[in-house]
């Protein structure tokens, strides 16, 4: 009878595929920063040239030339990050004159990435690029090995013959030994080749000014829109929900006032379905009042809000808490809404089998993670905003509104396989 582990998982299956895809993604990386780092050494010599004749003259003619090539291989390098993962932002246009170069703080963090991104990216570069060829060049070996002459090189690194099959087949575990490389190791080499450039290259102290102002006047608006979506389901529970009822009750207690004299038993019924229609509306007013700012807050703290909504849970869920002071109420609001949109998504979508809520309160700062052993593969971005959850919307679209009005930072790992965590920071208030 065949065994269930004979055949991988689906989440087994879904890993291995991650791993797959997050390696040729970063042989693509470290391919596409070879062509800088080449481009860098071109740079690089140009200057040095230009540094080394600027006595004669020559180099002070070809300096703004060389710095134009250096500001627009530092562009084309962050359009190749930003290909890889996060915006790289570029500062304002630095200058091209020889002597303003040397006092622009851009400038010289450009000279110090070109100097790096040459040093570190360009053999890196060459790693990328050639792993993967020694991989295919060794795995596929047994099947030519016969028609390489005798006293060729058999392996991809220089060293040994092969004259037997059982030589072939060590050839083609060296094969396997670059590509466990290749998937190990090939995350991490494109993330070392990138780091400088994400460094050195994006908008340094001068400019953070203008980036706060641009990220405050986001943030409002993402404030307002949270606002306004707040303001739109509060009216709707109300208008579809309580006023309706409130409607029927009416309708239902004029009835019954005026079958009272006539008919007792009719009328009596009639009461009986105003005070229920009542008790409803009375439920559904109670419902919005706890989205707006759950009782159980004021009642519990965030603590004991947090253990509440684990104990509720779908999935088993353990919750590790200490925050021993009181934040904005509207701070713990918000904290107590993402956790439980979190734990709905956990519940609804993730398979998993256990979450873990912790939260921390360190440096004027809530800091709170939400995370599962589930399938993974989910998109900050990719849900809409909803109306079914509490709060300004439901999804992740929704939790990063949420945070974003605070002025706080979101951040959801969740590879293909997992696991999932979602991460916030949230300041305090008072």
């Amino acid at each position: 009878m065949p065994n269930g582990d004979d055949h991988p998982s689906p989440g087994r299956r879904d890993y291995f595929a991650g791993v797959a895809r997050d390696a040729l993604s970063a042989t693509r990386q470290l391919v596409s920063g070879l062509r800088t780092a080449l481009l860098a050494l071109l740079v690089l010599v140009l200057l040095v040239l230009c540094a080394l004749t600027a006595p004669l003259g020559v180099g002070l003619l070809a300096a703004p030339a060389a710095l134009r090539a250096l500001h627009g291989l530092a562009g084309l390098e962050r359009a190749r990050l930003a290909r890889f993962g996060p915006e790289v932002v570029a500062p304002e246009p630095p200058p091209t004159a020889a002597r303003a170069a040397l006092r622009d703080p851009a400038t010289r963090r450009e000279l110090r990435w070109l100097g790096r991104h040459v040093v570190a990216g360009l053999p890196l570069g060459l790693l990328g690029f050639w792993l993967p060829i020694l991989a295919v060049r060794d795995l596929l070996f047994p099947l030519y090995w016969r028609f390489v002459p005798a006293d060729a090189t058999a392996t991809s690194i220089g060293i040994g013959s092969s004259t037997s099959w059982p030589d072939a087949v060590a050839v083609a575990l060296l094969g396997v030994g670059w590509v466990a490389i290749v998937l190990g190791l090939g995350p991490a080499m494109a993330r070392a080749q990138a780091g400088p450039g994400r460094r050195l290259l994006t908008a340094g102290p001068e400019t953070d000014l203008s980036l706060r102002i641009a990220e405050l006047t986001a943030t409002r608006a993402a404030a307002l829109d949270a606002h306004n979506a707040e303001l739109r389901r509060i009216e709707r529970a109300l208008h579809d929900g309580t006023q309706n009822r409130i409607v029927s009750v009416t309708v239902l207690l004029g009835a019954a006032r005026r079958m009272v004299a006539r008919d007792p038993d009719g009328a009596q019924e009639l009461l009986e379905r105003a005070q229920s229609a009542a008790e409803q509306a009375l439920a559904d007013l109670r419902a919005v009042s706890r989205s707006i700012l759950p009782p159980v807050l004021s009642d519990r703290g965030l603590a004991g809000a947090l253990t509440g909504l684990a104990a509720e849970c779908a999935v088993p869920c353990h919750v590790d808490v200490d925050v021993p002071g009181r934040c904005a109420a509207s701070v713990e609001a918000t904290a107590y809404f993402v956790v439980a949109e979190a734990l709905t998504n956990i519940a609804k979508h993730s398979g998993a089998t256990r979450a873990t809520v912790t939260a921390r309160l360190a440096g004027g700062r809530l800091l709170f993670t939400v995370d599962d052993d589930g399938q993974g593969g989910a998109r900050a971005l990719a849900e809409t905003p909803g109306d079914g959850g509490p709060g300004t919307g439901s999804g992740l679209a929704g939790i990063r509104r949420r945070v974003a009005a605070h002025d706080g930072t979101f951040r959801l790992t969740s590879p293909p396989g997992g696991p999932t965590t979602l991460e916030v920071d949230l300041p305090c208030g008072s």
